[in-house]
């Protein structure tokens, strides 16, 4: 543990001293423009002090550069990095304290350097009044600016754990819907009294059950596992329907390497039982194919039934509000009185690398 530690440590250093470099040359540049005024005249000090004192003076320039940029280089370190306050008037305080120490600091370099006195010049006051109300101004800045960032993913985070809640939610909706159904499938098989079909249907329903439970937490899986889940459960179809019920798929395996969410298609092969009529008189025939607009459809003939189906209606609803969280897109459903079309947006590796 701690010798995974030591290279994250060692990052954070070397962003750190970084940050601390790129600070410094702030500092230098800010300097050059609070001195602009003393530099513009520094070649009319030669006449005003003469050649003895001109040299003196040069390296005075020199350390009141250095002085100026270090400072600079101090107060922007405390505002960014120390000082965590939000409220301007106490960050210009603190601010103003230490622009007042080094301005003290700065009087006895002053009188014990320079050739001439300046520490008491209207000038010297107002550049030091500049470095502060700069840093000052940008340390808030920047604060506000951290605490934004800080904000918008706060919220970014809160709408991923919000997604995510809601597909589980939305997800765990169909184990239990299709659990009851399975039941009721496997007692009119053993009610027939046909034990292979009955160990047969119990084997294809463990496969489709394996299925849910090593999908129940993945968003998107490929159109090829969904299609062996249809496999799988269509033999259950089958059975229990006498054979009145059979799906033909026709997919080309360019198209199986597509995507789309986990059990897209339980809740229409669901549907197609619960509001059909299927017996001798009414076989029912699931066309699945891909179109030419890269969409999974699932068409079936409408035989409805007598009585209307006791149902509340949230299959495609579910079904609708899983696409939209986890591919941002909508299905689309065409029915009339001869059939009934579910179109399934599908995505492929590149709509995957254009999202992200």
């Amino acid at each position: 543990m701690v010798e995974n530690n030591i290279p994250e440590r060692e990052m954070k250093r070397g962003f750190r001293s970084h940050s601390l470099i790129k600070l410094l040359v702030v500092g230098m540049i800010s300097a050059v423009f609070v001195l602009y005024p003393n530099i513009a005249f520094f070649s009319f000090e030669r006449d005003y002090l003469g050649e003895a004192k001109y040299a003196a003076y040069l390296f005075f320039f020199i350390f009141r550069f250095v002085y100026f940029s270090l400072l600079i280089w101090v107060l922007l370190v405390y505002n960014l990095r120390k000082l965590k306050t939000p409220f301007l008037t106490k960050r210009l305080i603190y601010t103003f304290f230490i622009t007042a120490a080094g301005y003290l600091v700065y009087i006895v370099f002053s009188i014990l350097l320079s050739p001439k006195p300046e520490w008491y010049s209207g000038l010297l006051l107002f550049q030091f009044f500049v470095m502060f109300i700069f840093c000052g101004l940008i340390g808030h800045v920047f604060h506000l600016y951290e605490e934004q960032h800080r904000k918008e993913q706060e919220i970014e985070r809160l709408k991923h754990e919000n997604l995510q809640s809601r597909y589980i939610a939305l997800a765990n909706q169909i184990n239990p819907h299709f659990f009851f159904n399975s039941l009721n499938g496997l007692v009119s098989v053993i009610r027939k009294k046909n034990e292979e079909n009955a160990i047969e249907y119990v084997n294809k329903l463990s496969d489709v059950f394996r299925y849910i439970l090593q999908s129940d937490r993945k968003g998107l899986v490929l159109l090829e596992d969904e299609l062996e889940f249809v496999r799988a459960f269509q033999y259950m179809m089958e059975v229990r329907f006498a054979s009145k019920l059979v799906f033909s798929i026709n997919v080309s395996d360019e198209m199986k390497a597509l995507k789309l969410p986990v059990l897209s298609l339980l809740p229409l092969i669901e549907n197609v039982v619960l509001h059909n009529t299927i017996d001798s008189e009414h076989h029912m025939e699931v066309d699945i194919y891909v179109n030419s607009e890269r969409e999974l459809v699932v068409s079936n003939p409408v035989y409805p039934k007598l009585s209307p189906p006791e149902t509340n209606g949230t299959g495609l609803k579910n079904l609708e509000n899983r696409f939209i969280l986890l591919m941002n897109k909508h299905i689309r459903v065409e029915k009339d009185n001869i059939r009934f079309t579910v179109y399934l947006p599908l995505k492929s590796k590149n709509d995957e690398d254009t999202d992200s």
